[in-house]
This record gives C-alpha cells, sequence and structure tokens, in this order.
C-alpha cells in the first residue's frame, strides 16, 4: 500500500475515480481506489474526498499534491496502524 508515516502526518496515495455511483474505498493490488461520486470540475471530487476521508478518519486530511490529476497524496493526522485498521474495515 502507498502509505508513509511522517513525524506529524501519514501520507497516502490514493488513486481517484470520479462519477461513481456512490462513495468508496477498496484496496486493489496494493493500490487504494477512492471512488467519488462528484464530477472532476471546479474541484468537486476534491472536495468530496477530503469531506468524506475526514468523516471516516475523525481527523483532518489535506490534500498534498495532485489537484487536478486522478493520483493524489493525502496527509492525514493519524497513526498509520490506525489508518490501516480503518482501510481494512472499509
Amino acid at each position: 500500500m502507498c502509505i508513509k508515516e511522517t513525524v506529524d502526518y501519514t501520507l497516502i496515495t490514493i488513486f481517484v475515480k470520479p462519477n461513481s455511483s456512490k462513495f468508496a474505498i477498496k484496496i486493489e493490488d496494493d493500490e487504494i481506489i477512492v471512488y467519488a461520486t462528484e464530477k472532476p470540475e471546479n474541484g468537486k471530487v476534491n472536495k468530496e474526498i477530503l469531506k468524506e476521508l475526514t468523516r471516516i478518519f475523525h481527523v483532518k486530511v489535506k490534500l498534498v499534491s495532485g489537484t487536478t490529476s486522478r493520483q493524489k497524496q493525502l496527509a492525514i493526522k493519524i497513526k498509520k496502524e490506525k489508518l490501516e485498521q480503518i482501510l481494512k474495515k472499509k
């Protein structure tokens, strides 16, 4: 999985599939795939991802890179082990 822990944050790399029927997170071949319901225009997908992941992880999530790309890197203020536990339940 594309997860790296730093002193302050855990960084994850995700691949986004917009225009999905429902928001979901899946792990396929060690890749984190986020299915977003919004269209990739005017930052709608980014807003949805940040809102939903903040709700799921119960901590603030920041977009580090990939604002216009399907591959994005996010910083989450949570320990790597806890993040992996939550992702495995999804």
